[in-house]
């Protein structure tokens, strides 16, 4: 409830902004502002609700045509808008999303798979199982392509042991954003905030590893409270691990590289360098064509992120004056609650990439930029549990499941990802304050 007041005070102080600017310079002079803010906003309504209703446009289009707009509107000059992208954050997601193709296509999640049926002789050791595998890999190999492996892996083990789905797929899904809160590499709206503050790796991991490790066993107790018929059994769980087509070699290459990028990542060495070169050496193999490899790559995802720079810079540019910025000023963003609260609230309007990207302008007159990005990471990250739209993790494991003839409802994601939402933030806000 602060939260919002303090939001809602704040819409209030830059709508004084804009009235005083009317009366000082006048309508027609804030025309060209008028027009950039509607770009922002159509551009964020596409993205908030997954496609232009009435056309075929989806997110990375979007956000390519806003950027383009953006161009054209005057809002940033042509020369200017390659300089607005953060070509560190697209080389280091790159460099992630290729990684991850070479573990999938070796066959090392299908290992990791069977491994788990192998121990898991109870639902709970089996929904703890999931969720510590979920977690881990996200925190290092972002979360949407974890979810992209996992969920469909999760869903034919549990159906061929003959347990209730929803809730085993539900902790892929919230454990994956957990998870991913821990790190840098976790997930993309981390790996801007990462780009755009310079918090060394270690730090970052240091600072947060904490509230998602706290996070992961709340994930665990929740859904054991919520689906008690299915845990709260002596029954034990009888499966065998199927055969997995692997390539031995391949495993234990991408194995390697992965570990040997993450070192370098709490070694100091940029990410977005580490990453690469990591994806670089994974293409020199004669044991798996590279177009496969290209075809897991999420090419959408680079595109909306690159359009999505240009977007706010050209927000940044034409409407957030240095008036516009005092006045959000007095929401007294430097309280870690207050903008927990805020980021929360915008990552499930706009989504989380969306909202860092707007809240950098107003980050970075704070006495604490680290407090603030860690602050942000933290909020936009656990705020993607809240609902079942409100992180593309969720969203691919729900599709996923649907696929597969199994349905996960609004409500049914709602009644175990509020409560958990609400609780890591409070966490995530105390332990960040009192760090």
């Amino acid at each position: 409830m602060i939260a919002i007041a303090a939001a809602a005070g704040g819409l209030t102080g830059i709508g004084f902004a804009w009235r005083s600017r009317v009366l000082t310079t006048g309508l027609p002079s804030l025309l060209p502002e008028a027009v950039t803010a509607g770009i922002f906003a159509m551009t964020y309504f596409v993205i908030a609700i997954g496609r232009l209703p009435g056309f075929q446009l989806d997110r990375a289009g979007a956000a390519l045509v806003g950027a383009s707009l953006m161009v054209a509107a005057g809002a940033l000059p042509l020369e200017e808008a390659p300089k607005a992208i953060d070509f560190d954050t697209i080389i280091l997601l790159l460099g992630v999303m290729i990684v991850v193709a070479n573990l999938r296509l070796s066959g090392f999640f299908g290992l990791v798979n069977g491994w788990v049926v192998t121990r898991a002789r109870h639902p709970t050791v089996l929904l703890s199982t999931i969720i510590i595998v979920s977690g881990v890999l996200s925190a290092f190999l972002v979360n949407d392509a974890v979810c992209l492996v996992l969920a469909p892996l999760v869903l034919e083990l549990v159906t061929r042991l003959r347990r209730n789905a929803v809730p085993y797929l539900l902790a892929v899904a919230m454990a994956s954003n957990i998870g991913s809160t821990a790190t840098i590499t976790g997930n993309p709206q981390n790996m801007i905030i990462g780009s755009l503050s310079h918090i060394p790796y270690g730090t970052f991991a240091a600072a947060l590893a904490p509230v998602a490790g706290i996070g992961l066993v709340l994930t665990a107790v929740m859904i054991g409270l919520v689906y008690r018929a299915e845990f709260w059994t002596r029954q034990p769980l009888s499966g065998k691990p199927e055969r997995v087509n692997a390539n031995g070699p391949l495993v234990v290459k991408s194995v390697a590289v992965s570990f040997a990028m993450i070192a370098a990542f709490f070694a100091g060495i940029p990410p977005a360098e580490a990453a690469i070169v990591a994806g670089a050496i994974l293409l020199l193999t004669r044991r798996i064509k590279s177009e496969k490899v290209y075809a897991e790559i999420d090419w959408t995802l680079l595109l909306m992120f690159a359009g999505l720079f240009i977007v706010v810079a050209g927000l940044e540019r034409s409407v957030f004056s240095p008036e516009t910025l005092s006045r959000v000023g007095h929401l007294h963003l430097e309280r870690v609650p207050v903008l927990s609260g805020i980021t929360a609230i915008l990552s499930n309007i706009v989504s989380n990439v969306p909202a860092v990207l707007v809240l950098k302008p107003f980050i970075a007159p704070l006495p604490s930029q680290q407090q603030a990005w860690l602050t942000v990471a933290m909020a936009s990250t656990l705020a993607g549990n809240f609902t079942l739209v409100g992180s593309v993790a969720n969203l691919i494991v729900v599709q996923r499941a649907r696929a597969q003839g199994v349905e996960i409802g609004f409500w049914e994601y709602l009644k175990v990802g509020a409560p958990l939402t609400v609780l890591t933030i409070v966490i995530g806000a105390f332990w960040l304050s009192i760090s």
